[in-house]
């Protein structure tokens, strides 16, 4: 990305202001296999601030900025589930875990139900375990 699009844009990784905060007031803790970097402050914040005394966490993406690429782990460590980085806190894989996959919500490979209109908007009619109500019909009438 260019200069310009590091100064002007969010949505396509860090922008400059966030890289040059980053390096002044923050260390780089983890990177996960995306390549998506975790940072944590220098400094606590300070007495008075709300979460006084906490550790400010923060991700800067490898690539679009989308919260569904932060594996389950990191999201935890972001949210101060534990304070050790996941490296010294994971438990060894399991054989059913499966790798990331993007969230496809808004594209072409997003999940469309029978009858979306995206679809044709068609669905396969009732069949006949389905009765409409009516007023006329119900037995307190």
């Amino acid at each position: 990305m260019s200069i310009l699009g590091k100064i002007f844009t969010w949505w396509d990784g860090a922008t400059f202001g966030t890289m040059l905060d980053s390096a002044r007031n923050g260390e780089q803790v983890g990177t996960d296999a995306q390549g998506n970097k975790y940072y944590r402050a220098k400094k606590p914040y300070p007495k008075g601030h709300p979460f006084a005394g906490r550790e400010r966490r923060w991700v800067i993406y490898n690539g679009p900025n989308d919260a569904s690429r932060v594996p389950a782990e990191w999201h935890g460590w972001l949210h101060g589930s534990f304070d050790g980085v996941p490296e010294s806190n994971l438990p060894p894989p399991r054989i059913w875990e499966v790798d990331y996959t993007p969230n496809a919500t808004g594209t072409s490979a997003a999940y469309r139900p029978q009858g979306a209109l995206e679809r044709g908007g068609k669905r396969a009619a009732a069949t006949g375990d389905y009765e409409a109500w009516s007023p006329e019909a119900s037995p307190e009438a």
